[in-house]
């Protein structure tokens, strides 16, 4: 038996009529409502993502090294008392174990200039006894002079007129007297090389 064609129906979805008013067939179910409006409305451009910032250097990758807090002045007065307590003893002991000893000088400006001086010419082979090679130690003897350098620079306009005329004496002496034995050994290390042979760029060979 054929199919018998169903009837075409079209309904009218509209809610007001052409007064104005609310059409009493019209569909009220606000959710309805709410899909004819999102389909209405153009969707909203996603916010822009924020452009990322630079990351900010590292302060302590950029700056120094903090160096740790100063002891405070409780501190140094303990530390000070506590050394020259332990040093009288030490007098003491020494003194006891050599009756007669007298009592070791307090250190001065002058001593403290007058040891690296020694200790330089020490290093530069004048302690050498006669007859042996001297044992010279340059680069030790430059630290000690470049030592006294730097205690009459920081010292400058602080030093009596006795103090100043030791401090440029025993700085004048001991740079002759490097002058002196780097030119010794420069010429001690010609002699030795072949002949024809020139010395090498980096001057003489180091004696220790």
């Amino acid at each position: 038996m054929p199919e018998q064609s169903k009837p075409f129906v079209i309904t009218d979805r509209r809610k007001f009529t052409k007064d104005g008013e609310l059409r009493p067939d019209a569909d009220p179910s606000p959710e309805r409502e709410e899909r004819e409006e999102r389909a209405s409305t153009p969707a909203e451009p996603a916010p822009a993502a924020a452009e990322p910032q630079p990351a900010a250097a590292s302060h302590e990758t950029t700056s120094e090294p903090e160096l740790p807090p100063p002891p405070t002045a409780e501190e140094n007065d303990q530390a000070r008392r506590a050394y020259e307590m332990t040093a009288d003893r030490l007098d003491t002991a020494i003194r006891s174990a050599n009756p007669g000893m007298d009592h070791p000088p307090a250190m001065s400006f002058e001593q403290l200039v007058q040891s690296i001086y020694m200790t330089a010419m020490m290093q530069l082979g004048a302690a050498t006894h006669e007859g042996q090679q001297p044992q010279v130690d340059i680069l030790g003897a430059r630290q000690s002079i470049d030592m006294l350098g730097v205690l009459a620079e920081k010292t400058q306009g602080n030093l009596s007129t006795e103090e100043t005329r030791l401090l440029e004496s025993a700085l004048f002496e001991l740079r002759m007297a490097f002058l002196e034995i780097t030119q010794a050994l420069a010429r001690s290390a010609a002699a030795k090389a072949p002949a024809g042979a020139r010395p090498g760029p980096g001057g003489p060979s180091i004696v220790r």
